[in-house]
């Protein structure tokens, strides 16, 4: 069994990723563009999404690829389990808002070279009810399958139920906490 977190990026998915590994699973979080390219080419080979990652992961979060193809993810790996990962609306884009400003503010430094440097929040909005639309409805006749979880709740309860695991004793993990809301145009530290 696989676990798959397909929720977009800025909805909890550090924090889903730190609490799988918790769990014992060994969780693959974003991984960059080399994990995005080996997703691809395992698509382009029509094998295993996960085929090309060494180690292969018992877990992944916040890997582009993987969201966007879940229904390979759930076709390939039969018996899996899915986690749409939610935010409240306005806390999700005003995180992804100071995400592309820091990474323009990177980019300004010669420190990042890659694609994430628009804020679009109507159209990521849209974006955010569409994949949530389109994984709730495909996962309409098995609920078994899938999760959809607030990390921000900081319940380790629906997430253990899910996957028949024990509650730990120690808090969820809450990564990403230190960033703050900053008014639009200013961008956060650290």
């Amino acid at each position: 069994m696989k676990i798959f977190g397909i929720g977009l990026n800025k909805t909890g998915t550090s924090s889903l990723h730190a609490a799988l590994e918790l769990l014992g699973y060994r969780s693959l979080h974003f991984g960059g563009l080399e994990a995005h390219e080996r997703v691809q080419q395992a698509i382009d080979e029509g094998v295993p999404l996960l085929r090309h990652l060494d180690p292969e992961p018992d877990a992944v979060t916040d890997v582009y690829m993987v969201n966007a193809y879940f229904f390979l993810a759930d076709l390939q790996y039969p018996g899996s389990k899915f986690i749409l990962t939610l935010r409240d609306m306005d806390d999700w884009l005003d995180s992804r808002r100071r995400h592309v400003e820091r990474n323009q503010e990177m980019k300004k430094a010669g420190r990042y070279d890659g694609p994430f440097l628009t804020v679009d929040l109507e159209s990521w909005a849209a974006e955010y009810r569409r994949h949530e639309a389109v994984v709730r409805a495909y996962f309409a006749d098995r609920p078994g399958d899938l999760l959809a979880f607030r990390p921000a709740d900081g319940d380790w309860g629906p997430l253990c139920a899910f996957l028949g695991r024990p509650v730990p004793e120690q808090s969820f993990p809450w990564e990403n906490r230190d960033r703050q809301r900053v008014p639009s145009g200013e961008v956060a530290a650290g």
